[in-house]
Order: structure tokens, then sequence, then C-alpha cells
């Protein structure tokens, strides 16, 4: 199974990304998926998540700027990112809670740099 991630890239403040992850491999069934993201020196963080009931989470930084979608034919999951901000700089991770087999795991992609700077 291998989560990858795409979009990312440099935009001016107030601009807009959409970032993809498309999930592959022997997948039976995604439960929790989304993203999280990591700036320069600082941990990573959730950014908006689908969870185990399809509920959205969404960290308080990005409420009303971010935007989480997901397409279960495709196994994928979506981040439209609108009103960026410096801030908002960092490389953002693709997560998912995955059954492979008879196997649960948990799997991160490689991450995608975000960059807002003008």
């Amino acid at each position: 199974v291998q989560l990858q991630a795409f979009g990312g890239g440099l935009v001016q403040p107030g601009g807009s990304l959409r970032l993809s992850c498309a999930a592959s491999g022997s997948i039976s069934t995604i439960t929790v998926m989304g993203w999280y993201r990591q700036a320069p020196g600082k941990q990573r963080e959730l950014v908006a998540t689908f969870t185990d009931g399809n509920k959205i989470n969404y960290a308080d930084s990005v409420k009303g700027r971010f935007t989480i979608s997901r397409d279960n034919a495709k196994n994928t999951v979506y981040l439209q990112m609108n009103s960026l901000k410096p801030e908002d700089t960092a490389v953002y991770y693709c997560n998912g809670f995955i059954l492979s087999g008879r196997t649960w795991s948990q799997y991160w992609g490689l991450g995608t740099l975000v960059t807002v700077s003008s």
C-alpha cells in the first residue's frame, strides 16, 4: 500500500492550492484518511481528516479556509486550500488507516511542500 500526494508548490499569500492524495495497492477498506503538516522546526500537526465515522475534523487554524473531500471510488482524498497565509508553509503529509488483507495499518505519504510567500 502506498499513499502519493500531489499538488504542492509556491503560491502568494491569499492564493489557493489543491492537494490530492491517492492510495494504491492491495486495499480492502480505508477508514481514517486526511492531512497533516510539518513546518520547519515544528512538530507535525493535524490539518484536516475524515474520522472513522466519516466526520471531518479541522485544525482551528484552517477552519473556513481549507476544505477536505474524498472520492472513495478512487481511494483519493483532496485538500482545497484557500486564502493561504505564510504560516501555512509546510510539508503536507497524507495519512490513512487502511485494511490490506487482514491487517490494519497506518500509512503516510512522502509529503508535498507548500510554500506561501510573496
